[in-house]
């Protein structure tokens, strides 16, 4: 299997698993209860201020967060390629790179440009990114 393959493999396990995993019903009725009524439903708002003040919560939360803090949240989708340290593996190696270089990469790869032969998997993957999101990933990249 060449590494493209393998790539393109690991990239559909990824994007089709991390749906279907969201979308299955948490049987502990915790913060997300999708199957709940009646009496538990009021339980659960109580407990927790509702759907609301849950939403108030995780934007507080994301308005207090460092950029470094965002950018881990973000990181996430490039583990696979990157490794969880950025020392690489199917992708280049991030770590020890400056946060300027990384958000002019990704910028690139959002523009559409071609940097290698693993851009057309780059250029879904840094499409969805706003540029925010481009410099709290880097902002996490540089302190690796």
């Amino acid at each position: 299997m060449t590494k493209t393959n393998l790539a393109l493999f690991l990239f559909a396990c990824f994007a089709l698993g991390l749906p279907l995993w969201g979308m299955q019903v948490k049987e502990d009725r915790g913060l997300y209860n999708r199957s709940c009524t009646g009496q538990c439903y009021q339980d659960w708002q109580e407990a927790t201020g509702g759907a609301a003040a849950l939403a108030a919560a995780k934007a507080q939360a994301k308005a207090e967060a460092s950029p470094e803090e965002l950018g881990k949240q973000a990181y996430a989708g490039c583990v696979a390629c990157h490794g969880a340290g950025g020392e690489g593996g199917i992708g280049p190696a991030l770590a020890g790179r400056a946060a300027s270089e990384i958000a002019g990469i990704l910028t690139q790869y959002k523009n559409g440009e071609t940097r290698g032969g693993e851009s057309a998997l780059m250029w879904s993957q840094a499409g969805q990114l706003s540029d925010a999101d481009i410099d709290n990933l880097a902002s996490f990249i540089e302190s690796l």
